[in-house]
């Protein structure tokens, strides 16, 4: 009896985790969690640095531990809520600095350390009804990047050097191959996986969960790509997916979990697509004199932006981006109201 329960709560544990790894683009399901660790590891293998793939996994094992001590609310763990932000720090850790053993007890702070910043964001950002998104992760890895510049035990080897923004090539001469190839690797850098098989696995486990997910996914990439094109972006940037994979989170977001999929919301995606691609080259004039990468900040950014008019782009929902439970985007209490005779009777969808 006690080996079965402990079996379950195994089981449970794996669940969650593989659901955070999901939740980094807003999805609940253990599948598409798994497929997302199959495209980390083969991605970690093909650029030769398996350390990424151990650190995703270290990650969010540790941040979804790190929830149940805690006792923060169930259904979080359950939705996976605790490791998405975890299994992006496992990811970055590794890419920015060397494998060293105080790179590893760094990975596991920052990690559990997101869970409660997570949190703490939250209650800040609830009065304006909106999401930390994965800014946990963002701001908790900067602080330690930043700190690895003078503790040396963690090595910055991969960190970019801190320099003012120097002009870059352009990228008019980018060809179709590398075109395709850089729309795939704009998906896969959501992960900071540069890897265009990796970014088909993360299409399909996409898919196993939401066809709009997938297809938004694939339009933001792709979208983001001509942007940049159009307005003479870095051609290397371009080609390694770097102007993607923020974009590609902005998509799903308002296209497909925030609002429900319509012509208003695509009309609002492509918009915040079109911006996300601004605030990414912005802020990656912004933080290199810093020396530090922009992460999935202008994803953040962006859609914070989109969000916060709260705009109601269905007549069905009632705004409230605080999560993204479906409850949340579905009417309240319509059998309380009194409808004039004339009003045609609604379900909830």
């Amino acid at each position: 009896m006690a080996q079965s329960k402990s079996k379950n709560m195994a089981l449970t544990f794996v669940d969650d985790m593989l659901r955070g790894a999901g939740q980094v683009m807003f999805q609940n399901n253990a599948w598409t969690g798994l497929l997302f660790f199959c495209g980390i590891f083969w991605g970690a293998y093909e650029t030769d640095n398996i350390a990424v793939a151990w650190g995703a996994l270290a990650g969010i094992a540790v941040s979804t531990l790190t929830g149940r001590i805690l006792r923060y609310p169930a259904l979080d763990g359950r939705q996976g809520l605790w490791g998405f932000n975890g299994i992006l720090v496992g990811c970055a850790f590794p890419t920015f600095m060397s494998n060293t053993p105080a790179m590893w007890l760094a990975l596991i702070l920052c990690s559990a350390l997101t869970v409660w910043v997570r949190n703490g964001m939250n209650r800040i950002l609830a009065p304006m009804r909106v999401n930390s998104f994965t800014f946990p992760f963002v701001f908790c890895t900067w602080i330690f990047l930043a700190a690895a510049r003078t503790m040396h035990g963690l090595a910055p080897d991969n960190m970019a050097d801190p320099a003012l923004p120097a002009t870059m090539s352009s990228a008019s001469a980018l060809g179709f191959d590398t075109f395709v190839l850089g729309w795939l690797r704009g998906v896969s850098q959501v992960f900071l996986i540069d890897s265009w098989p990796t970014g088909v696995l993360f299409l399909l486990g996409l898919a196993v969960c939401s066809r709009w997910a997938a297809l938004w996914a694939a339009a933001g990439s792709a979208l983001a790509m001509c942007i940049a094109l159009l307005f003479g972006a870095s051609a290397g940037e371009i080609a390694h997916g770097l102007y993607g994979y923020s974009p590609v989170l902005t998509a799903i977001a308002l296209a497909t979990v925030f609002y429900r999929p319509n012509l208003r919301s695509s009309v609002w995606a492509v918009l915040g697509i079109i911006v996300t691609v601004f605030i990414q080259a912005a802020m990656n004039v912004m933080l290199s004199p810093l020396g530090l990468a922009t992460l999935t900040a202008p994803f953040c950014v962006a859609t914070w932006l989109f969000l916060l008019p709260i705009l109601k782009l269905d007549s069905r929902e009632k705004p409230d981006h605080t999560d993204w439970y479906k409850s949340h985007k579905e009417p309240r209490g319509n059998s309380r109201r009194k409808r004039k005779p004339q009003t045609r009777k609604t379900t909830d969808a």
